[in-house]
C-alpha cells in the first residue's frame, strides 16, 4: 500500500482545516478589546471547534490504531523517516493536549462548555483562579507549538512534492492514485 485509506485522508484534511481555523479564530478573538457580544460568540465558536478537534483526533487515533500507515519509500533516508515518525507522534499528542488545556482553562475560569449550546460537557473541576492562569498559558504555548509543527509538516510535504518527488505528498491526497 502506498496511500493512506480514505477515512484517514478525510480525517487528516478535516482536522487540518479545523485546527487552522480554530487557531486563527483564537488569534482574532484574543486580539479584540474588551467584552462584546461578538467576542463572546467567537469564544464559544472557538470552544466548539476545539471540542470538534478533540473528537476528530479521537476518531483519527482509533482509526490509525487499526490501520497501518503506508511504508516510506526506500529512497527516504532513515533520519527523515525517524523525524517524520517523531513529528507525527508530536502532532497526535498536541491534537489532544491543546484542546484539553483549553477545556480545563475554561472550567478553571468558571465557564463550563456546552457544545453548540446544546450538549454540556462534564464539569471535571470547580473554578480555580490559581489554575486558570496555568491552563491558559499551557493552552497558548501548546497552540503555538502545534502551529510550528503544522508549518514544519507542511514544509516537509512541499519538499517531498517539489524536491524529492517521491510520492509522499500524493499518498494523502483525496483523489490521488498509487504512484509507486
Amino acid at each position: 500500500m502506498t496511500r493512506y485509506t480514505m477515512p484517514a485522508i478525510l480525517l487528516h484534511w478535516l482536522m487540518a482545516l479545523l485546527i487552522i481555523a480554530t487557531f486563527l479564530l483564537g488569534l482574532q478573538m484574543t486580539g479584540m478589546p474588551g467584552i462584546s457580544p461578538t467576542k463572546l460568540k467567537y469564544f464559544n465558536w472557538h470552544k466548539w471547534m476545539g471540542v470538534g478537534v478533540l473528537l476528530l483526533a479521537t476518531l483519527r487515533l482509533l482509526w490509525r490504531l487499526g490501520h497501518a500507515a503506508p511504508a516510506y519509500p526506500a529512497s527516504m533516508p532513515a533520519w527523515q523517516q525517524r523525524a517524520a515518525h517523531s513529528l507525527h507522534h508530536l502532532l497526535y499528542l498536541l491534537f489532544f493536549a491543546v484542546p484539553l488545556a483549553g477545556y480545563f482553562y475554561s472550567l478553571a475560569a468558571g465557564y463550563p462548555i456546552v457544545w453548540f449550546g446544546v450538549i454540556p460537557l462534564p464539569v471535571l473541576m470547580e473554578p480555580d483562579p490559581d489554575l486558570k492562569g496555568l491552563f491558559l498559558e499551557a493552552h497558548k504555548v501548546l497552540a503555538w507549538l502545534m502551529m510550528l509543527v503544522v508549518v514544519a509538516h507542511i514544509g516537509a510535504a512541499i519538499k517531498h512534492r517539489i524536491v524529492d518527488k517521491d510520492g509522499i505528498f500524493e499518498r494523502m491526497l483525496p483523489f490521488g492514485k498509487d504512484t509507486h
